[in-house]
């Protein structure tokens, strides 16, 4: 199974997957910097890091790719359930 959506923000990444079938593509999230395998790869890393990135003021890693419209209330609701 192929996972676009970013374990720490919420950042949907198609058509580049963060996982693939319970394994790392060591994808750098554009959002919030998150690198899947890395920070992401328990629950608790996935928790910590987001809570950092929160702290620092919901920087964009590359704000060349942060949509004009973008909402962070409304990203953070795509966070998979069980890394809330």
């Amino acid at each position: 199974m192929k996972e676009y959506i970013c374990k720490a923000c919420g950042f949907n990444n198609y058509p580049e997957e963060f996982w693939e079938d319970d394994n790392p593509m060591y994808i750098i999230c554009p959002c919030c910097g998150c690198e899947s395998g890395n920070e992401d790869y328990t629950i608790e890393s996935a928790k910590e890091y987001r809570m950092e990135w929160i702290k620092k003021g919901t920087k964009w890693f590359d704000p060349s790719l942060k949509p004009n419209d973008w909402d962070f209330s409304s990203q953070l609701k795509k966070i998979p359930e069980e890394y809330i």
